[in-house]
C-alpha cells in the first residue's frame, strides 16, 4: 500500500469514526428490539421491486456506454453488461481503487485504449451530475416545505444548494465545451500554468486534458447528446423510484415518502458516499440515516434499518451477479485494480501504451 493510500484510508477511517460517534451520542437509547422487528416486518414485494429496478439501471448504463462508443466502435449493449456489473462489483468491494475497473474491462473487450475509456467515464460523470442536478433543482423549487417543519427551517439553505448545483453543472458544461473546441490549446495552457513549480503534475494534467477531450468526441451529434441526456435522466429517475420502493417497504412515516422527498435523501447519500470504506461503506449509510431522521422525522431505529437496506440494494446487491460474471470471464479484481492503475500511470507518462 502506497503512502498516499495509507493517508487517504486513515482520513476516511477517522471521518467514519466521527460519524459513528455523533450517531452514538444522538441515539444512545437506541432500541435494537424495535430495529430488528421493523427490519423483519418489511414488505418483501417492495424490496424485490427495488432490487429489480436497480438492476435495470445497470442495463441502462451499458446502453449509455454503447452510445458513447458509437463514433469509434459499433459495440453491442449486451457485450457491455458484464463489464458494467463486474465494474460496479469492483467498486463495491474495493472502494475507489475499483472505480476504473469498468473502463479497463471495456477497453480490453473492445480493443480500445484505457485513457479513451477513462475519458468516457469522466464524461459519464458529468451526465450523472447534470441529470441529478436537474431532478434536485426541480424538486427543491417545487417542494411543499410546509409539510415538514424541519425542512421549512432550512428551506433557503436547500434553495441556495440548488443554485450552487446549477452553477457547478454550468461550469462543468462550459469547461467541457471549451476543451472540446480547443483541447490542444487548453492542454498547453494547463502545462504552462504548472510547469514552473510542478513539472510532473503539469505533464499529467496536460495528458488528462487530452484524454478528456477524447471522451468528449464521443458526443458526435445532437442526436447522441439527446440520447445520452434522456438515458441519464431515466437512470436517475429509476434510482429515485428504487429508493422510494425500499422506503415503502416500511411503515409510516417512510410509507408516505414521495419521489420528491426521496431525491433529497439521494442527495444526502451522494454526499455521504464520498467517505466510504471498501465493502463496508459507512458514510453513505450515516448521511442517509441522518437525513431521514433529522429532516423527515423518521424514528432512529427505522432510519437505521432503512439506511442499511438502501445501501445493500443500491451498492451491494450487484456483487453476486458481478462475482459470477467475473468467475465466468476469469477476472481478478485485485489484478484489475493493479493493471488499470498501471496503465493510467503509463499513459500519463507518455509511454507507448498512450
Amino acid at each position: 500500500m502506497t503512502r498516499k493510500r495509507i493517508i487517504v484510508s486513515a482520513v476516511v477511517v477517522a471521518a467514519l469514526a466521527g460519524l459513528v460517534y455523533v450517531q452514538f451520542r444522538e441515539w444512545r437509547h437506541f432500541d435494537w428490539g424495535v430495529f430488528w422487528e421493523q427490519t423483519t416486518d418489511t414488505r418483501k414485494l417492495y424490496l424485490l421491486s427495488a432490487a429489480g429496478l436497480i438492476y435495470v439501471t445497470y442495463l441502462l448504463r451499458a446502453v449509455r456506454w454503447k452510445v458513447f462508443l458509437r463514433p469509434v466502435r459499433r459495440a453491442r449493449a449486451r457485450d457491455l453488461i458484464a463489464p458494467t456489473l463486474i465494474g460496479f462489483t469492483g467498486l463495491a468491494l474495493l472502494g475507489r481503487p475499483g472505480e476504473f475497473a469498468r473502463p479497463y474491462l471495456i477497453a480490453r473487450r473492445e480493443g480500445l485504449t484505457m485513457s479513451s475509456q477513462v475519458a468516457v467515464w469522466a464524461v459519464e460523470r458529468i451526465f450523472d451530475i447534470g441529470s441529478f442536478t436537474v431532478l434536485m433543482t426541480i424538486d427543491i423549487f417545487t417542494m411543499d416545505f410546509r409539510r415538514y417543519p424541519v425542512l421549512e427551517r432550512y428551506r433557503y439553505d436547500f434553495l441556495f444548494a440548488g443554485v450552487i448545483l446549477i452553477g457547478l453543472v454550468a461550469v462543468l458544461a462550459g469547461s467541457a465545451y471549451v476543451v472540446r473546441r480547443n483541447a490542444a490549446g487548453v492542454a498547453r495552457w494547463v502545462h504552462r500554468r504548472f510547469a514552473g513549480w510542478a513539472p510532473s503534475f503539469a505533464h499529467q494534467a496536460e495528458q488528462k486534458v487530452c484524454a478528456f477531450s477524447e471522451g468528449l468526441n464521443t458526443i458526435h451529434d445532437l442526436g447522441s447528446f439527446a440520447q445520452l441526456t434522456g438515458l441519464s435522466l431515466l437512470i436517475w429517475f429509476l434510482i429515485a423510484v428504487t429508493y422510494r420502493q425500499a422506503m415503502h417497504a416500511y411503515p409510516s412515516p417512510l410509507r408516505e415518502m414521495t419521489v420528491s422527498n426521496v431525491v433529497l435523501i439521494i442527495g444526502f447519500s451522494m454526499i455521504g458516499s464520498l467517505v466510504q470504506l471498501p465493502a463496508i461503506g459507512g458514510g453513505m449509510q450515516a448521511a442517509t440515516i441522518g437525513g431521514m431522521n433529522h429532516y423527515f422525522g423518521v424514528p432512529g431505529e427505522m432510519a437505521v434499518s432503512c439506511g442499511i437496506m438502501l445501501w445493500l440494494i443500491c451498492f451491494m446487491l450487484v456483487i453476486p451477479a458481478g462475482l459470477m460474471l467475473a468467475h465466468r470471464e476469469h477476472v481478478s479484481f485485485t489484478k484489475i485494480s493493479q493493471e488499470s492503475a498501471g496503465e493510467r500511470e503509463a499513459e500519463a507518462e507518455g509511454s507507448p501504451g498512450n
